[in-house]
């Protein structure tokens, strides 16, 4: 057997062991989870990367075993599954076919795979998920509580922070423990603690749903927690969080008051028996240092009312009140699918200013979301306020007038006695600034550290290129989908708002798939948006859904985002699972038309800027465009019937479309940037009239002296629209502009994120709408799509990344671009750069996929690939000249191509 350098299977660890394979498989996933844990689903869906040190590598075959245990799997018995030799190339979201999965059952599992020569690789590393609990009957704990006098208000004008309730229970454990899986929920928010220690690394947990629709539960693993000879704790702190605390412009107990925790520890002994600890009447409770948690609000804690050992066995409760009892909360309780919060990283202060007396003013340096840790000497009693903002006023203090009626605070009161360190556990804010008064003695810059938490996903993208503007407006991007992923995809962190609108999901998703694996993050929310649709078909304005209301571009969400995961992530369970919805919303958008033209509701192009859009054009390019891509999804998932339907209904919107709102000459109704822009990316324009509209959105950009008009709707598809229609030049100039309105301008007056209004914040104007005014709402941050597509040149052609497009466009004033993205199926890289007339292109493209790879250049026949003629090099193959470009198909590896004369586009003037 022929050797080969070796490949292998991206799991957790890499593969080391030589191999006769020239692939090899890697970063193997149950799902879309890094580390699944307490999996509902009867199949999950296995993927892997195979990676390769050769040229045009692809994989031929492969072998999935699944076992009960790591000593099976070592051993190479699949006795839950053995797939045997399967010939295939697929890699991606392989349903489990092996027996049928049991409650709380760990899984180990491990892949070979053969190359296109039929040699195998070596086993993979093992890589293991867990079934959760799939049955009602699985669960053996109450739903126990504490409630507290102030558990609700007199009158809904009335907010009231309450006390989080600590509750415990001890029990024994005389024996080794082979495993032991601790699942808990709550109707509310908890920390999960054991024997003196947190459980986990995740915040706000369960998570944020309909709570009147599902529920959803968490599954940790303690076995290496556990005292294994005599007494152990359990315990749990509660908070309102999004069940009882503010919601919204909503205030507070939108989904009920009574905060409730239901957990059970199962506990498999070597000798095969099992003990379950379960919530019941049995644990007790009390209130602690706690006095106030509330996600908006803040959280107070008085630490002169620790209970120090609370959480480990032996500790007196004698004083603890017995539990409050609820047997039965009527939801479905299911496993946590999404990425939880975590911590993200920890950032010191930029500098430190004292605008007033007994008052320090630190700037972080960046505007995120968290929370600030304190350290801090003092007396007992001594109390340190902790305030948070995104600004400054003039004077220098804190600019907090659009948080609304978000308090914003934390509050610290010292017990004494030494240095004493401090973080909330059940709130977060959103900000740059943090106001501290009533700090005793002299604040260090130690003192006070920012805490950035965002949803744990793995970062997938990268861009850097020769402006330092277009890098800070991506930082800043990356930096503002951080602060709004949390739990869901928010507008925003800071304000008494933070909801999950569906218009800005929809408009940023695909960006955000190039930035991070936000597959299991959106899928979740997708669920969210279901489980807000409304009887008649329309999808909500916000997932949860808190608020009422139906809003074309908002409610396409439900289409667009499950499509774009499906193009991303090659899922098509996410279309099965969304696909009644899907049409359901079809359907209501067919009744709410006359003759295809959809009526003027709606949020319309929201802040866009002396423009006005008609709302009859956009709901109705809207109508368009969710109808193709429901065409699609159908053909996907072999509804080929339906597929045929929703074509020729695209069909019909757009000759309605033409006839209501399209003049000969090319204007289009409203004559704004938005209009145009949606016409020609929804493709609702055939030629002649496509370059009249193009040519009429130039002309809007060039009397505005090269600036755009559009909101947040418009401007996500502003820049494709403009290069689609040959006007490239004139989407660098909007890019590279750093005057106002512009992305650049924000940056130029020192943004760390993106603004929600173009006019968040002028020289003449000021803070532009004081009350409705964040500065950490990624929507304008779309344009990052478009970065990678065209700058970096990194799309897709098939769905998953099967095959790719590498199609840069150099110019703009940019001398070199570097972008990576690590799909699915592996790492895609596009770099590029000119010098003194020459263009240089890197390029990898990973094993078992094939990329079309544009080099942009006028004189094709000077194209080389590391040092020789590109139609000779191995990998490479001719296919065309394109619009001054060379196109050739790649098998995998790297490339390295060089060519005179490169094709660059100038910003247009």
């Amino acid at each position: 057997m022929k050797t080969r350098g070796c490949m292998r299977v991206l799991l957790v660890m890499v593969l080391a062991a030589a191999c006769s394979a020239a692939i090899r498989p890697e970063r193997l996933r149950c799902e879309h989870l890094e580390n699944p844990s307490g999996i509902d689903v009867a199949q999950p869906r296995l993927s892997w990367i195979v990676t390769s040190d050769e040229r045009a590598q692809k994989q031929s075959g492969y072998r999935i075993l699944v076992a009960s245990s790591a000593e099976k799997l070592k051993k190479n018995q699949g006795d839950l599954w053995d797939s045997g030799r399967v010939p295939s190339d697929q890699t991606v979201l392989i349903p489990y076919g092996g027996k049928p999965l049991a409650s709380a059952a760990p899984c180990w599992w491990k892949v070979k795979v053969w190359d296109g020569a039929g040699d195998a690789s070596a086993w993979s590393a093992p890589a293991r998920w867990s079934m959760g609990l799939l049955h009602d009957g699985d669960w053996k704990g109450a739903w126990i509580g504490l409630d507290h006098e102030l558990d609700k208000p007199k009158d809904t004008d009335t907010k009231v922070y309450r006390p989080s309730p600590y509750l415990r229970k001890e029990f024994t454990v005389d024996k080794p423990v082979r495993r032991a899986v601790l699942y808990a929920t709550a109707l509310g928010i908890h920390e999960l603690r054991l024997n003196g220690r947190r459980v986990g690394d995740d915040y706000f947990m369960p998570g944020w749903t309909d709570y009147k629709k599902r529920l959803y539960y968490q599954t940790c693993d303690v076995t290496d927690m556990l005292n294994t000879k005599g007494r152990n704790a359990l315990g749990a702190i509660l908070s309102d969080g999004w069940y009882a605390g503010n919601i919204s412009i909503l205030g507070q107990g939108f989904y009920g008051w009574h905060l409730r925790f239901r957990g059970q520890l199962n506990i498999e002994y070597a000798d095969g028996s099992h003990q379950v600890v379960a919530t019941d009447p049995s644990w007790t409770a009390a209130f602690g240092p706690i006095l106030e948690s509330d996600m908006q609000a803040g959280e107070t804690y008085d630490a002169r009312l620790e209970m120090p050992g609370w959480d480990r066995p032996g500790f007196d409760a004698a004083q603890w009140r017995p539990v409050a009892v609820t047997e039965k909360v009527d939801v479905p309780l299911q496993a946590y699918p999404s990425a939880t919060t975590r911590i993200f990283k920890e950032i010191p202060p930029k500098s430190i200013t004292t605008p007033a007396a007994d008052t320090y003013v630190l700037d972080m340096g960046t505007n995120f979301a968290g929370w600030a840790r304190l350290k801090v000497r003092g007396n007992a009693g001594d109390k340190v306020r902790l305030r948070f903002a995104e600004r400054l006023n003039p004077d220098g203090t804190i600019y907090t007038e659009n948080l609304r009626s978000a308090r914003a605070t934390d509050t610290y009161i010292c017990k004494g006695g030494g240095l004493e360190e401090w973080q909330p556990q059940f709130t977060f804010h959103g900000f740059q600034y943090v106001e501290v008064t009533g700090y005793p003695g002299r604040l260090e810059p130690d003192a006070v550290i920012g805490v950035e938490i965002t949803a744990a996903v793995d970062v997938a993208g990268s861009f850097a290129c020769s402006s330092e503007q277009a890098n800070a407006l991506y930082r800043n991007i990356c930096q503002t989908q951080r602060a709004n992923f949390i739990e869901i995809p928010t507008d925003c962190p800071q304000r008494d708002e933070r909801m999950g609108w569906t218009g800005d999901a929809q408009i940023y998703v695909r960006t955000a798939t190039y930035n991070a694996d936000v597959a299991a993050f959106i899928a979740k929310y997708m669920v969210d948006v279901e489980d807000g649709q409304y009887p008649d078909g329309g999808f909500p304005c916000m997932a949860p859904r808190p608020h009422d209301g139906v809003s074309p571009a908002w409610a396409d969400a439900g289409v667009i985002c499950p499509w774009t995961i499906y193009r991303v992530y090659g899922d098509r369970r996410i279309i099965e699972r969304h696909y009644d919805a899907m049409t359901r919303w079809l359907d209501y958008c067919r009744t709410h038309s006359k003759d295809l033209i959809r009526p003027a509701d709606g949020f319309g192009d929201w802040l866009s800027i002396n423009a006005d859009t008609p709302k009859d054009v956009l709901s109705t390019a809207y109508f368009a465009r969710s109808t193709s891509l429901m065409a699609e999804m159908a053909a996907a998932v072999g509804k080929t019937a339906d597929a045929e339907k929703y074509r020729r209904q695209f069909a019909d919107i757009k000759q309605a479309f033409n006839k209501a709102f399209v003049a000969p000459d090319g204007r289009i109704k409203g004559s704004t940037q938005t209009v145009y822009v949606l016409a020609l990316a929804f493709d609702l324009l055939d030629e002649p009239a496509a370059q009249k509209a193009a040519d009429h959105l130039a002309a809007d950009i060039r009397s505005r002296d090269g600036h755009l008009s559009t909101g947040f709707v418009g401007t996500k598809d502003l820049m494709p629209a403009l290069t689609g229609s040959g006007r490239l030049d004139v989407a660098y100039r909007l890019f590279n502009n750093d005057t106002f309105p512009s992305w650049g301008f924000s940056i130029r007056h020192g943004a760390t994120s993106i603004w929600e209004r173009w006019n968040g914040w002028t020289p003449d104007e000021g803070f532009g709408d004081p009350k409705m005014n964040s500065f950490a709402h990624y929507s304008f941050g779309a344009v990052a799509e478009w970065m990678f597509k065209t700058i970096g040149g990194i799309d897709l052609l098939d769905p998953g990344y099967k095959r790719i497009a590498i199609r840069p466009a150099p110019g703009g004033g940019l001398d070199w671009a570097n972008a990576a993205y690590d799909s699915i199926r592996g790492r895609i890289a596009s770099n590029w750069k000119i010098n003194e007339g020459t263009l240089t292109m890197d390029v990898h493209i990973p094993a078992n996929t094939t990329a079309e790879v544009y080099v942009p250049t006028s004189a094709p026949d000077t194209i080389k690939e590391s040092n020789r003629p590109a139609r000779q090099a191995k990998g490479v193959t001719f296919l065309r000249n394109e619009k001054g470009a060379a196109v050739f198909e790649l098998a995998s590896g790297d490339y390295r191509f060089t060519a005179d004369d490169p094709v660059i586009v100038e910003s247009a003037r």
